[in-house]
């Protein structure tokens, strides 16, 4: 039998008398236990808030993406050709981007304008985030513009009316003349539909068949990026170092992280922000702890003096104490990740809680992904603060008490 142990579990479980003490150990629990809970949920909100985005991501920006090093555009030679064979790459799709003024009745405003391939759509997805209209680039005869909702809402663009969207960019080899519209290049086309993704999308961006982006800007064969689909995503890592060796210094190799490191390293430090603060908290919470073993130390001198004079040693009786401390901190911890699961796993199926903002979001409640590496780190936290909680009270105070029996 593991005497410390067992004189710990009834000093913290024995219902003979309720007292100040018993009432002190409950709150030093409860406020464990909530201080665990929030922090599951919080973190666990923060995940689902990060996948969402990454997935959302996923439906606009490619697995890899390919940019020259220097300048804005490149003409791809026979290198990308074997790219495009590799057994890695599940698509292969050209891209060109460049700034555009749109005009649409007597509204105007500047927008990213986008051309792409067919293989773009069988890459991202996007087709399944349009919110009215249809995506279609190209019907054979016709092309159209696939708008961000943003830019549509800015434009006032109807899908029922028959006006169509005009496009100018300035010549690359304008002079200057009498009639400033001289230096413009125009086209026009009619919007086919909107898509939503996030709001850096949707107000930036307008979709165009990669001939129509490269007659608007006057370019043959030139491209502003390569984007790829790989096979794997586990595999995304060792393909982009492939690539990059391939290609050399000239061009970038990015995944989709690192084309919005700013966004996703803002989310990870508020997560670790969100973490500490919580950590605190709980460190705050665990003053309790303390109260309640000085208490119980006071109260329990006698116990501790006949548990001297039957042979116990100073070590054995502080590691009562300490194992009363961190048995107040395991079972705050256990039932606070207990219940931080269950509402996490409640919001994950029913979505109890929603979104304010009236549908203005792609979604009504509050995401919610679960990560057990954060469930364990959280867990052993609270453990640790509540071992450092309890050392101070047991290793001075009944040191203190030992020495006058």
């Amino acid at each position: 039998m593991n005497l410390p142990f067992h004189i710990a579990k009834r000093y913290l479980f024995s219902r003979k008398k309720q007292n100040v003490i018993n009432v002190i150990s409950m709150i030093s629990v409860i406020g464990v236990t909530i201080g665990t809970m929030a922090l599951v949920i919080v973190l666990s909100v923060f995940n689902g808030f990060d996948g969402l985005i990454r997935s959302l991501f996923g439906s606009f920006d490619p697995d890899l993406k390919i940019l020259p090093a220097t300048g804005k555009t490149f003409v791809p030679d026979s290198t990308f050709e074997q790219i495009r064979k590799m057994e890695t790459v599940v698509f292969y799709s050209e891209v060109l981007e460049e700034n555009a003024l749109l005009k649409y009745g007597n509204k105007q405003r500047p927008a990213i304008v986008k051309g792409v391939d067919e293989e773009f759509t069988l890459m991202t997805g996007i087709d399944t985030m349009m919110v009215e209209g249809q995506f279609i680039l190209n019907s054979g005869r016709y092309n159209f513009a696939v708008l961000g909702y943003g830019v549509a809402l800015d434009l006032g663009v109807g899908l029922s009316f028959t006006d169509f969207i005009k496009f100018y960019v300035p010549k690359r080899d304008a002079k200057l003349g009498l009639n400033p519209m001289d230096a413009f290049s125009s086209e026009f086309l009619y919007p086919s539909g909107y898509f939503t993704i996030q709001q850096d999308f949707d107000s930036q961006y307008v979709l165009v068949p990669l001939q129509f982006a490269r007659n608007l800007f006057d370019y043959k064969k030139e491209v502003s990026a390569i984007e790829l689909a790989i096979q794997n995503p586990e595999e995304v890592e060792k393909v982009k170092d492939e690539i990059q060796k391939l290609l050399g210094d000239k061009f970038q190799v990015k995944n989709r992280f690192e084309l919005h490191d700013v966004l996703f390293k803002m989310m990870q430090s508020e997560k670790m922000a969100i973490f500490f603060i919580l950590a605190f908290i709980l460190l705050i919470a665990s003053f309790n702890v303390i109260g309640s073993l000085t208490m119980l130390i006071l109260d329990k001198k006698k116990d501790i003096a006949t548990l001297r004079s039957m042979g116990a040693e100073e070590k054995t009786i502080q590691k009562i104490f300490l194992l009363e401390g961190w048995l107040i901190s395991i079972i705050g911890a256990t039932s606070g990740v207990t219940l931080g699961l269950i509402i996490c796993f409640v919001q994950i199926k029913y979505g109890l809680i929603t979104l304010s903002g009236n549908g203005a979001f792609i979604m009504n409640s509050y995401p919610v992904e679960v990560h057990f590496t954060d469930i364990f780190i959280i867990f052993t936290t609270v453990v640790f603060i509540g071992y450092v909680a309890s050392r101070y009270p047991v290793r001075y105070i009944t040191k203190r008490f030992l020495q006058f029996n």
